[in-house]
């Protein structure tokens, strides 16, 4: 405990893994209890990883194939071109772009399924 409160204090305390169980209403640690507790006996909010299950993952797996995908076509007509002195910018943007589409992606968290669907049974 003493090394994970050093750790604590340092600033390099590795996350706590984390799910949020929606029939209990509250988080369930999965990994990390004892860094847990040294960063809260520090008075510092425990670094966090949060495992999280999409809502409908084909339709977001679809949407992120289908934006990966432009992106690769975009980025292989910018190589095409000359360099300039704008491409560097440009390239910039465009990865920039393609980040920004992949965060808008929906993230929520499905509910937590307390037995299987039916048409698993």
């Amino acid at each position: 405990m003493k090394a994970y409160r050093k750790h604590a204090r340092d600033g390099t305390l590795a996350p706590v893994l984390l799910w949020w169980v929606s029939f209990l209403d509250g988080w369930l640690i999965l990994d990390g209890h004892d860094r847990a507790v040294a960063a809260l006996a520090e008075g510092i909010e425990p670094p966090c990883v949060v495992l999280a299950r999409l809502p409908d993952e084909a339709e977001w797996r679809r949407t992120a194939d289908a934006v990966a995908e432009g992106h690769a076509e975009r980025m292989a007509r910018l190589s095409e071109h000359p360099a300039g002195p704008g491409t560097e910018r440009r390239r910039a943007a465009l990865e920039r772009g393609y980040a920004d589409a992949l965060a808008t992606l929906p993230y929520d968290e499905a509910p937590t399924p307390l037995w299987p669907p039916a048409d698993d049974a």
